[in-house]
């Protein structure tokens, strides 16, 4: 069984880490998330003009707040400490209790919210399976309830930018604009709204090259993340247009989300919404290039010219990978150096960032060399 390629050549042109190096001098791929703020970053939090943003307004979440509904083509926009919060203002803004939504059976929001869905707002949801978690509009249409007594109401459809979908080899798949027209058409045919999870949009508009108030033009909300790929230590927003906002706002403050000198947060992520944006190429790249590595290993499936942004959900065949399956890789690679996440019985993930780069990939070729030798 030949190793997996992982010669010099491969890294030629390849970024190293542009952040600071993750916990334990390890190659941490687990997510996005286990970044550290740059150096730049952490001086922009020190000096943010500060306030109460509960009594009057902290002057530096006001300009993040103004800039993400700038970027996002959104009347106004709300900051939060994390991207479930971001998800939860919106659900609870735009449904009542009873009330059902569709989203794919893999959403965030069902299986990653801690079951929010029903024990903040009682509302319960209906899946679609889609692999590349583009939604067919006319499946779609066929779960919209008709009007009954006897039937919740279908009050929203939640989509994922970029998303996993079900079942997926690769991952970080960019939903095209016009099947997000589709889905909007659909909405818009039976008077429900559509809420965009985009915690990795900024992924999805490097990718693309689709701005982000483009695809944001197609939800009547929008939640993005600044803790992932952007690099802050904490921060997300959720934006739409003024009624939308304040009914998110009153969700907000039952959650506790509403926070006091939060300026040293939004500096944090102001800085990674300027800053980070572009860069979020490099991730992509060494995604890629991840994949060519672990696709090179009989048994693992990552086919690189699928990795869209810089998530690589790597399938473990255990017949063709000599009985070891994806828990057994897993405990592999963290011996020898390399963190990643289990996301099913068959299946790894990668994620790249910041705070990892080429010797990270050299690290992964060399340990998957001991593994399969």
């Amino acid at each position: 069984m030949p190793p997996p390629r992982h010669s010099r050549d491969l890294f030629n042109g390849l970024p190293g880490r542009t952040g600071q190096r993750c916990l334990n001098q390890r190659s941490d791929f687990r997510s996005d998330t286990v970044t550290l703020p740059t150096e730049a970053m952490r001086r922009a939090m020190a000096s943010a003009p500060l306030g109460d943003d509960v009594l009057d307004g902290d002057p530096t979440v006001a300009r993040l707040e103004a800039r993400v509904a700038e970027w996002l083509g959104k009347e106004r926009a709300i900051f939060v400490p994390t991207g479930t919060m971001a998800n939860q203002c919106a659900l609870g803004a735009w449904t009542r209790s009873g009330d059902e939504i569709v989203c794919e059976e893999s959403a965030h929001v069902l299986l990653w919210e801690g079951g929010a869905l029903g024990a903040n707002h009682g509302v319960q949801a209906v899946t679609l399976r889609e692999p590349r978690g583009a939604f067919d509009p006319q499946d779609l249409q066929r779960l919209v309830r008709t009007p009954s007594i006897h039937s919740p109401r279908t009050a929203l459809f939640c989509v994922e930018q970029s998303t996993m979908g079900s079942g997926s080899t690769v991952g970080g798949h960019v939903i095209p604009l016009e099947n997000l027209e589709g889905v909007r058409a659909v909405g818009r045919a039976n008077g429900v709204p559509v809420h965009m999870d985009g915690a990795r949009l900024a992924n999805a508009v490097v990718a693309s090259g689709v701005a982000a108030d483009r695809f944001a033009a197609l939800a009547d909300s929008v939640a993005v993340c600044f803790s992932k790929g952007l690099g802050a230590p904490v921060g997300s927003a959720v934006a739409g247009d003024g009624d939308f906002v304040e009914r998110a706002r009153v969700v907000r403050k039952r959650l506790g989300g509403w926070m006091r000198q939060a300026g040293m947060l939004a500096a944090a992520a102001l800085y990674g919404l300027d800053r980070h944006v572009e860069r979020l190429a490099q991730d992509h790249a060494l995604a890629r290039r991840l994949a060519e590595v672990v696709d090179g290993v009989p048994g693992l499936d990552a086919p690189p010219g699928e990795v869209e942004t810089n998530i690589v959900c790597t399938r473990v065949d255990p017949q063709a990978a000599r009985d070891v399956d994806a828990a057994e890789l897993a405990r592999a690679l963290d011996a020898r150096g390399v963190s990643v996440l289990t996301l099913e019985p068959h299946s790894i993930r990668f994620v790249t960032h910041m705070g990892v780069g080429s010797e990270d990939v050299e690290r992964v070729a060399g340990a998957l060399a001991e593994i399969f030798p």
